[in-house]
């Protein structure tokens, strides 16, 4: 017996339907010079690539390595012009779909409980935020610094003493929204600090002396809909007006050097910055937030995916910040202890020079504010998986970049009043 949907219902259940990528192909380009940097961009022209490094066409340089996702429909096409200009590219995935499906590769050994190996969607780190609370009553609190575009919550969990007048670091994870080894680490961060607390000597001294301030998603909307419709999604999920394009790169979308590229005022680009600094609820509820703890923020770190670098000021110009020295040694001691555990290697710098010019970012933004101690991660990896790394390299991931916060952290706490 066949039971007839009405057109309505029909309609509403294709337009809902997973985004798929059967098929699709990420290749791994070397430029050699400016004649295959344009050539990448006049194929961004006609074909559809979605750039993963870079994340847009206008960064697209020679002496460059660029990747990007093809869609099987196109893949022959790009690929046949590659070889007839005798480009050097390598295939990193060769089906996309496929990728996004083994990604999930660690069993779960209760399912009832949250586990630290595994990524978690959005429903399931809230029940996690309230657990740590319950869990921990005296050391964790929650607190609500706003909604999302859909209304979603955005919460902060604070780990440390009642002490108001300590010092503290504002911590941020998945502002772009198909980055998830980054709400991964900063859930095994809160994990750890609670854990080790009263065992290890390192941390029971930071949080002794320091709170900590982590926004486990700061892009919940589009956390949520890289679960659920597209995995490949980065923006979040507000509307625009007069297009039809969805999203704004959150991290496009602070007060500082806001309008300076061109590129970043198209609605239908991965990296639009929003109608106006602060135009998006996420950007301004963060900002509020920070601006109101101004007095005792001593440090703002971000976590994004991928390519192994620790970055800090400028995305917005080449000159360098002030204290650049301070930041170029505590980041080079930084990496060499990120490399320790798994041999990861970590290249460091300023945004600008270390991985191409950015406006409008959180990190710069911070820095301009008066927290003269910013950094961002860019977690794992930069051999082959991208923004689909697999769930058994999470771990090992987690356990790396914890020793390189703390010693960060307690950089910070000695060189700073």
């Amino acid at each position: 017996m066949r039971f007839l949907l009405p057109v309505g219902l029909i309609a509403t259940t294709l337009a809902i339907a997973p985004v798929r990528f059967d098929g699709d192909k990420v290749l791994r380009v070397k430029l050699q010079d400016e004649k295959q940097a344009n050539t990448i961009k006049d194929l961004a022209k006609t074909s559809q690539l979605d750039f993963w490094y870079p994340d847009a066409t206008h960064h697209v340089a020679a002496n460059m390595t660029v990747d990007f996702q093809i869609s099987a429909k196109e893949s022959q096409f790009v690929q046949s012009a590659l070889d007839q200009n005798q480009m050097h590219y390598e295939i990193l995935i060769h089906d996309v779909q496929e990728e996004v499906e083994k990604q999930f590769d660690v069993k779960e050994d209760n399912p009832g409980r949250h586990s630290y190996a595994k990524y978690n969607n959005w429903s399931k780190i809230v029940a996690w935020t309230e657990k740590m609370v319950h869990k921990h009553p005296q050391m964790v609190s929650r607190i609500k610094i706003g909604t999302t575009a859909e209304d979603n919550p955005l919460y902060i969990l604070k780990i440390g003493g009642k002490n108001k007048r300590r010092k503290a670091i504002f911590m941020d994870c998945g502002i772009h929204a198909r980055e998830w080894i980054s709400p991964a680490f900063c859930q095994w961060f809160v994990y750890q600090a609670t854990k080790t607390y009263g065992k290890n000597k390192i941390m029971t001294k930071l949080l002794n002396q320091m709170n900590f301030y982590v926004l486990p998603v700061f892009n919940v909307d589009g956390y949520i809909w890289s679960w659920t419709q597209n995995r490949m999604w980065r923006k979040n999920r507000s509307r625009n007006e007069n297009s039809k394009c969805i999203g704004t790169d959150l991290n496009r979308n602070f007060n500082v050097s806001w309008n300076s590229f061109p590129n970043t005022n198209d609605p239908c680009q991965e990296i639009y910055r929003g109608p106006a600094p602060e135009s998006e609820k996420e950007t301004k509820a963060v900002s509020d937030f920070i601006r109101s703890h101004l007095k005792s923020i001593k440090a703002y770190i971000t976590f994004h995916s991928y390519s192994q670098m620790l970055l800090f000021p400028y995305g917005y110009t080449s000159e360098l910040p002030p204290n650049h020295k301070n930041l170029a040694k505590a980041a080079k001691i930084t990496t060499n202890v990120l490399s320790t555990p798994y041999e990861t290697h970590y290249t460091y710098g300023p945004i600008a020079s270390t991985i191409y010019p950015t406006s409008g970012s959180s990190l710069d933004w911070a820095y301009n504010l008066g927290i003269k101690h910013t950094f961002a991660f860019e977690l794992r990896d930069k051999e082959r998986f991208g923004f689909l790394l697999p769930e058994s390299q999470i771990k090992s991931t987690c356990k790396e970049t914890m020793p390189a916060v703390k010693f960060i952290v307690k950089y910070i706490l000695k060189h700073t009043s």
